[in-house]
């Protein structure tokens, strides 16, 4: 049975080996020796150095035992190194083993054809040289008679590993950004939780500070009321005891008229002054006692209780957080007052109770 060897070619192992073989920095095969981070991923060393001097610019002059960290590339763990820095991580030989049997199959194999870009003005003309004046691609038909023959030029092979060894510089330094990066969303990401909690916080003191002076105005109110039902109370017995003096009279007053008609009625006058003189009596004396005992005018008024509270609403309205602190400083926490500051003279209702009217 007949195999396409071009299938063949394309379904190797070997082929899809190199993928598992690329250094995530300069995405090229694994140089030796390659290392293995803590995290099971592996970097060449140099790429490794590059990235690791790239995130600690002045570990060479550090003499502390620490050596620094950086970030793997492909999975953003953090690797903190010693004092050896890069050296210090340990060589995975296997992976080296796997890229010299590769190698070796590479070279045994033949050579495949790589699809070589061709000259844009000189279409039969492969682009194998660089234009340093105008930093371009170009073959040698443009630099002898075309727009590049007045220019600097050089091997496009120079030029390629030069630009290649900047792009790798590049891409150390764009990971070595995004380190810092990371770094500092993740110091943002705790300012945040930070913030949430010391608000939590805070709310909870406002809280607990204004049901303390809930519960002061509160006992406060119970006190001044007592008193005003107490006063009210004090008042309203003079008043029915006099109303009680009154009726008493009044009955007594009652049934002396009553007498008094019976007496009127009498039969003759030996009877009528049998009892009117000491009727009589009786009525005048009555008379002399119905001057009773009054209350003063504005007793029934409550006046004596005068509250004023406008101070204290001034006060209240005012309540707000402390701004004496410095710019460098953090803000310093508001502290709780004394809950005895509403029963103090300087905020308080303030009653004026005027001499009672007997």
């Amino acid at each position: 049975m007949d195999y396409n060897t071009e299938i063949i070619r394309e379904n190797n192992p070997m082929d899809n080996l190199e993928k598992q073989l690329i250094c995530p920095i300069c995405l090229e095969m694994f140089n030796k020796p390659v290392v293995i981070l803590p995290c099971q991923h592996n970097l060449c060393r140099k790429c490794a150095n590059d990235v690791f001097q790239a995130g600690n610019p002045y570990w060479s002059t550090r003499s502390s035992a620490s050596g620094g960290r950086f970030r793997c590339p492909t999975c953003r763990h953090e690797v903190i190194l010693d004092r050896h820095g890069v050296y210090g991580l340990q060589r995975n030989l296997l992976v080296e083993n796997i890229i010299d049997i590769y190698k070796q199959d590479c070279n045994s194999r033949p050579e495949k054809k790589v699809n070589h870009p061709m000259c844009e003005k000189h279409e039969d003309e492969k682009i194998n040289i660089y234009c340093l004046s105008c930093q371009v691609p170009t073959c040698s038909m443009c630099k002898v008679f075309g727009v590049h023959k007045d220019c600097e030029v050089s091997p496009l092979q120079n030029v390629y590993q030069t630009q290649k060894t900047e792009l790798n510089s590049c891409i150390s330094m764009m990971v070595a950004g995004n380190d810092r990066i990371q770094c500092i969303l993740s110091q943002l990401e705790e300012s945040c939780k930070t913030i949430q909690e010391s608000s939590q916080n805070k709310k909870e003191s406002v809280n607990e500070m204004f049901e303390a002076l809930s519960t002061i105005l509160e006992e406060k109110k119970t006190s001044l009321v007592q008193r005003i039902s107490q006063a009210e109370e004090e008042k309203l017995n003079i008043v029915r005891s006099l109303m009680l003096h009154y009726q008493e009279q009044q009955q007594f007053s009652s049934n002396l008229l009553q007498d008094a008609f019976q007496v009127m009625e009498q039969a003759g006058p030996a009877n009528f002054l049998l009892k009117s003189k000491q009727l009589v009596k009786k009525i005048l004396e009555a008379s002399k006692g119905c001057q009773l005992e009054k209350t003063d005018p504005g007793f029934e008024n409550m006046d004596q209780f005068s509250l004023d509270i406008e101070h204290i609403s001034q006060s209240l309205r005012s309540i707000d957080f402390s701004q004496n602190c410095d710019e460098d400083e953090d803000i310093e926490e508001y502290e709780e007052p004394d809950e005895e500051t509403l029963d103090g003279r300087k905020i308080r209702g303030t009653f004026t109770e005027m001499p009672q009217s007997s």
